[in-house]
């Protein structure tokens, strides 16, 4: 699970992060030839991240070093994915142990400032996936007088007080207490008085929703559209070697394949089991809740609106980086640019438009 922490709270993550065993997806391999560019890629648990698990599964890429997929083979490259929980890739990515990883725009603030760092791939964002729930309170402003609990200085928090503000109301005036989403979750729905308002994410959302009768949402991430961002961020350093290109066009065209077979209506079931078992171990009927409420950016002219949108680049980015500095999630403020290759964090558009060129 994304537990969305800012790594520099995570670094004592690492010693649990490896990488997985190695499976030949679809019963072949082949092996690249010793000049092939190598790129690291580490992934956890979260909707549209767990698309490089299956890409894996459909053989369209081999997540072991020195194997290959169907993609990898049609592009010379070799793709390695590292499965890790989210901790343990915010600490990878920033010591350099890996090429690129699945973070939120959030958290790729932190490591930008001693990594300069490339958005090249929005994946996803949360479009109702983190909700605060409450139990015995009927409206936002009876929560003024109870804590919500949820994982501090993280996505939960921001959504959390976006959610507040958007309603009205002063962040300032309620109490957002810390607390483990996962206990928060199920505090909740085995009952727990002490627990009546969390803000938690999915599977979270879904398992108390079901579980605990008399709760709901009081407000969700439907409220902030496009705030909470997923992506695919890149080291400059690792952009800057042979082939660095070919590789980032395979991982974009290995999450553009998944969402084709998403799309379509032959292939959506199986699709969903498959990305289920990756996230959660849900079934397809989740599955559909889910990716509802985590909006794939499917196609390369979804992300590219998405990072060249005169709000996501004026106001909701700017938004974050204020967050975080106020709330002392970051404690250097990265430069952050679009299409700018000098800024510490550069949401870059050019791959995805390469892509859709081709």
């Amino acid at each position: 699970m994304r537990s969305l922490l800012a790594c520099s709270l995570v670094l004592v993550a690492l010693a649990g992060c490896t990488k997985q065993s190695t499976t030949t997806p679809g019963g072949s391999s082949a092996t690249p030839p010793k000049d092939a560019p190598v790129l690291s890629l580490a992934w956890s648990e979260y909707p549209s991240w767990s698309v490089f698990g299956v890409a894996h599964e459909k053989g369209l890429l081999n997540k072991a070093e020195g194997e290959m997929g169907s993609i990898e083979k049609e592009l010379g490259v070799d793709i390695v994915l590292v499965q890790a929980d989210y901790e343990a890739c915010l600490s990878q990515y920033a010591n350099g142990t890996v090429d690129a990883v699945c973070i939120t725009n959030m958290d790729a603030l932190a490591p930008a400032t001693g990594r300069d760092s490339v958005a090249v791939l929005p994946t996803s964002t949360s479009a109702g996936a983190d909700a605060c729930i409450a139990v015995g309170i009927d409206s936002i402003e009876a929560l003024k007088g109870t804590p919500t609990y949820g994982l501090e200085k993280s996505v939960s928090q921001y959504a959390f007080e976006r959610g507040l503000e958007v309603a009205g109301q002063n962040p300032d005036d309620f109490e957002f207490k810390n607390m483990d989403p996962a206990n928060a979750a199920l505090a909740m729905q085995t009952g727990d008085d002490a627990v009546k308002s969390i803000m938690v994410w999915n599977p979270f959302v879904l398992q108390t929703l079901r579980d605990r009768d008399g709760s709901k949402r009081m407000f969700d991430s439907k409220d902030i559209p496009e705030e909470i961002i997923d992506m695919v961020v890149v080291g400059k350093d690792a952009l800057g070697k042979p082939g660095a290109d070919k590789c980032v066009e395979a991982v974009l065209k290995a999450f553009y394949e998944v969402n084709k077979q998403l799309d379509a209506a032959d292939t959506r079931e199986a699709t969903l089991k498959a990305l289920g078992e990756k996230f959660s171990s849900l079934g397809a009927e989740d599955m559909e809740i889910v990716v509802q409420e985590t909006k794939m950016y499917a196609t390369p002219d979804a992300g590219v609106g998405l990072f060249e949108k005169e709000e996501f680049q004026g106001t909701t980015m700017p938004a974050v980086v204020e967050f975080c500095v106020t709330h002392d999630i970051v404690s250097e403020k990265p430069t952050v640019g679009f299409g700018d290759a000098a800024a510490q964090l550069n949401f870059d558009a050019s791959y995805m438009k390469a892509y859709d060129a081709k």
